[in-house]
C-alpha cells in the first residue's frame, strides 16, 4: 500500500468503490487523512463498510474544506453527463482526480512509465514489467491492469512504476508526469464518453502532458491519428521513438519479416516468442523494446525478457497441446475487432465462438475465414452467427463451451496432419452462460488441460 502521509491536512471525497476506490479509501484511512467515500451501489457501500471505511453520502456536503474529489475513472465527470457529485465538486471549484494522481504525489522520486492506446495496453504493460523484473530492476505494475495504483508497493528513488492508463484515467491527471509515455495506436472507441474521436484522442494525449527534457515518447505510427500526434510531439522537442510495422522508420523500431529491428539495425528473431503471436503483438513488443532501451536495460536482457514472457490470461493464452494441436484461450476477445487479431495470428484454426453478440456480429471477419477449418457455435449468438457463416465456412451448433471444445478437439485430432489451433475467441460477451470473460476463459483452460494426452502450456493457474 502507498503511504499517503504527505497529504496530511487534506480532505477528500472518494466516489466509486470498486478496485481503485477501495484501495484509495484504505490508503487514506491508513494515513489518518480526513475522507468520506461513496458508491451509488448499495452492495459496494456495504463492502466498504465491512472493510472499515468511512461511508457517507456526499450529497449536500459543504465542499469548502475538501481538497479534491477522487473519482473512479469509470464514472463520468464531464461527458455525456457528469455524475451529480462530480458536478457539485466542479461547481465548488474543486479538483477532480483519480488515484494515479495521488500515487504520483506520494511517490515523487520514482520513475513512471505510462502506456495507453486503443488496443494492446495490458499486454505491453505486463511485458515491460516482465522485462524490467527479469533485468532485476525494482518495479511495480498496475493502474488499469491488476492492482489499483494505491495498492502498489512504495518504491522511492530508483523504482519504476509501469502503469496502464485508459483515456478515462488520463483525463483526470493534473500533475502526473510520465518519464516514458507509450502510445500504441488509435481506433474509434469510448465515443460515448468523449463525444467524438477528437475528444478521445485529446484525452489520450494527456499522457504526454508535463513531460520534460530527458523524457521520452514512444509512439506507434501505423494509423493516421497516431501519426498526427507524433508530429505534434516532435514539434514540442520531446525525445520521440516511432514504431512502425513493415516499413523502416528513421530513429525508430520496426518489425519486418519476423524480425524486430532496432534503429541501428540490431535484430531479434520474433519467431522465438510464441506468447506474442501476430502483428499486433509485434507492435506491443517493439514499443516495450523502445521503452526498456530508453530506461537503459541492456539489449541482451530485453531479449531474455521477451523470450520468457508468459503472456496474459485470456489473451491468446496458449494453455495446452495435444500432439501438434495447440489450445488457445482468447476469451478476452469480446468483439469482432479483438477476434480479428487472433484469427490473423494462426492458420488451420478450429474456432469456438459465440455468446452475447455485439453489433455487426462476425460478418467483418470474412476476409479471415480462409484460415478456419471449422467453426463451433455456442450461446445466444448461435443462429446469428450461423447465418453469417452460411456458405462461407463449415460450422456446427454446439450449444455450450464443453460440447464445443470436445467437438473441436475430436475434429482437430482427426483431421490436422500438421500444426493446428483450437481457438476460443468468442467475438461475444460472456454473460449469457458465464459470469465474465475470465470465468469463461478459466473454464476453457481447465477443460483443455483435462483432455486425454494434454500437455500443460503457459501458467499453472
Amino acid at each position: 500500500m502507498i503511504d499517503l502521509g504527505i497529504l496530511k491536512g487534506s480532505s477528500f471525497v472518494v466516489l466509486g468503490l470498486a478496485r481503485s476506490g477501495l484501495a484509495t479509501g484504505r490508503a487514506l484511512k491508513a494515513a489518518g487523512i480526513d475522507y468520506i467515500c461513496w458508491d451509488d451501489n448499495a452492495a459496494s457501500r456495504d463492502a466498504a463498510v465491512a472493510a472499515g471505511l468511512n461511508v457517507a453520502d456526499p450529497a449536500g456536503i459543504d465542499w469548502s474544506p475538501i481538497s479534491a474529489l477522487v473519482i473512479s475513472p469509470g464514472i463520468p465527470s464531464t461527458f455525456p453527463r457528469p455524475h451529480p457529485v462530480a458536478a457539485a465538486a466542479r461547481a465548488a471549484g474543486k479538483k477532480i482526480i483519480c488515484d494515479v494522481e495521488l500515487l504520483a504525489c506520494a511517490q515523487d522520486k520514482a520513475k513512471y512509465v505510462a502506456i495507453t492506446g486503443t488496443n494492446g495496453k495490458s499486454t505491453t504493460t505486463a511485458l515491460i514489467g516482465h522485462i524490467l523484473d527479469h533485468a532485476r530492476l525494482r518495479c511495480e505494475v498496475g493502474g488499469n491492469i491488476g492492482r489499483g495504483a494505491l495498492d502498489l508497493a512504495p518504491l522511492g528513488g530508483g523504482g519504476i512504476y509501469v502503469l496502464e492508463l485508459s483515456s478515462y484515467q488520463l483525463e483526470l491527471l493534473e500533475t502526473f508526469r510520465a518519464h516514458v509515455a507509450v502510445w500504441l495506436n488509435i481506433t474509434p472507441d469510448h465515443i460515448d464518453r468523449h463525444g467524438d474521436l477528437a475528444g478521445y484522442v485529446a484525452a489520450k494525449e494527456n499522457i504526454f502532458a508535463r513531460q520534460q527534457v530527458g523524457d521520452c515518447g514512444v509512439i506507434g505510427i501505423d494509423d493516421e491519428p497516431s501519426r498526427v500526434v507524433y508530429g505534434k510531439l516532435r514539434g514540442r522537442g520531446i525525445a520521440t521513438v516511432p514504431v512502425q510495422l513493415e516499413t523502416p522508420v528513421a530513429g525508430g523500431i520496426s518489425f519486418r519479416s519476423g524480425m524486430l529491428v532496432d534503429a541501428d539495425g540490431y535484430t531479434v528473431n520474433f519467431g522465438a516468442v510464441p506468447t506474442l503471436p501476430g502483428d499486433h503483438n509485434a507492435q506491443n513488443a517493439a514499443c516495450a523494446w523502445a521503452t526498456c532501451r530508453w530506461l537503459g536495460v541492456p539489449r541482451e536482457e530485453i531479449v531474455a525478457g521477451l523470450t520468457t514472457y508468459p503472456g496474459l490470461p485470456h489473451r491468446q493464452e496458449r494453455v495446452a497441446s495435444v500432439g501438434k494441436v495447440i489450445y488457445v484461450n482468447d476469451s478476452k476477445a469480446t468483439n469482432a475487432d479483438a477476434t480479428a487479431r487472433a484469427l490473423s495470428s494462426y492458420r488451420d484454426i478450429y474456432w469456438i465462438l459465440g455468446g452475447q453478440a455485439k453489433e455487426g456480429g462476425v460478418a467483418p471477419l470474412a476476409p479471415l475465414f480462409d484460415r478456419i477449418r471449422h467453426a463451433f457455435l455456442i450461446g445466444e449468438a448461435t443462429e446469428l452467427f450461423a447465418g453469417q457463416l452460411e456458405g462461407k465456412i463449415s460450422y456446427s451448433r454446439c450449444g455450450d463451451l464443453k460440447s464445443a471444445l470436445d467437438a473441436a478437439h475430436a475434429r482437430a485430432q482427426r483431421e490436422a496432419g500438421g500444426a493446428a489451433v483450437v481457438l476460443l475467441s468468442p467475438a461475444c460477451a460472456s454473460w449469457d452462460q458465464w459470469k465474465s470473460y475470465e470465468h469463461r476463459g478459466d473454464a476453457f483452460r481447465a477443460m483443455a488441460r483435462a483432455l486425454p494426452g494434454a500437455q500443460v502450456l503457459g501458467r499453472a493457474a
